[in-house]
């Protein structure tokens, strides 16, 4: 008992009021590794390795925030993340830091295993993917802004050096980003497939040799701008009746140029 009594009470820095009278609009934890369940459409999950960040707004008067909190609301997901939760999730941070916006973003790779266009080998591919997620308590109505984002890398060939050169053409890796906000579930594999199909060629962990020769002629019969991509990609988004909103972006990372050609696409 005596004990209890002469308990040391710890100050709560992060109440304590500012005077400064400049809210902040996002505070919070960033990068934090976590392992997560996604949903697969071949598989049902897929267990990976995420980069979690989760935020959301500081009054003036507050001087910080406090950071556990932001962990143990993660913990509770027990590494269970699908786009079904997270708007639960973000209702449970506006409540508990009783604030008005919250933000989650999860960065994570996904792997889709591909057969070498002749072999067939099999192989995994990997695609950096993230969900990006708000919640604004005061915004009528009551729901989440949820964006799905894929980065896919492809590889293009440029159809003016095809078509000035007299042997060869230049080529080089580039990357398709698409970012979408839908009515319905949208699969991820649905959008690396889109991305894939309309640039010179997709990318492959693994190929052999007679691999390699199909994939380099269907490039130099399929040459792209970066221009050529991102305008393809969206006018395939548009067609889809599920997504509401999108982005394209298309970056090549030119091989005989000091620079990257870039493009980028945002629907009405």
């Amino acid at each position: 008992m005596a004990h209890g009594k002469n308990r040391r009470v710890l100050k709560d820095i992060q109440n304590q009021p500012d005077d400064r009278q400049i809210p902040i609009g996002k505070a919070g934890i960033k990068n934090l590794l976590y392992p997560i369940d996604v949903l697969d459409r071949e598989n049902k999950l897929q267990h990976t390795i995420a980069r979690v960040s989760l935020y959301v707004d500081l009054p003036h008067h507050f001087k910080g925030t406090h950071m556990s909190r932001f962990v143990e609301i993660l913990n509770e997901l027990h590494g269970k993340v699908s786009l079904r939760n997270i708007g639960a999730t973000l209702k449970t941070m506006t409540e508990r830091f009783e604030c008005t916006t919250a933000h989650l973003e999860i960065r994570f790779p996904y792997f889709i295993e591909k057969s070498a266009p002749v072999s067939k080998t099999k192989s995994l591919m990997d695609y950096q993917c993230a969900f990006l997620a708000s919640f604004d308590h005061e915004r009528k109505p009551h729901t989440e802004d949820l964006i799905v984002e894929v980065v896919v890398p492809v590889a293009t060939l440029c159809p003016c050096s095809k078509e000035i050169s007299d042997r060869g053409a230049h080529s080089q890796r580039s990357w398709i980003t698409i970012r979408v906000r839908s009515r319905e579930l949208v699969w991820i594999e649905e959008l690396i497939a889109i991305a894939e199909a309309e640039a010179s060629s997709g990318l492959y962990a693994l190929l052999k040799r007679e691999d390699e020769k199909q994939v380099t002629e269907q490039a130099y019969e399929r040459p792209r701008f970066a221009e050529d991509m991102a305008r393809a990609v969206a006018q395939k988004l548009k067609q889809d009746q599920r997504i509401v909103w999108f982005q394209v972006e298309s970056e090549n990372l030119e091989s005989i140029h000091n620079h990257n050609a870039y493009a980028m696409v945002t629907s009405s």
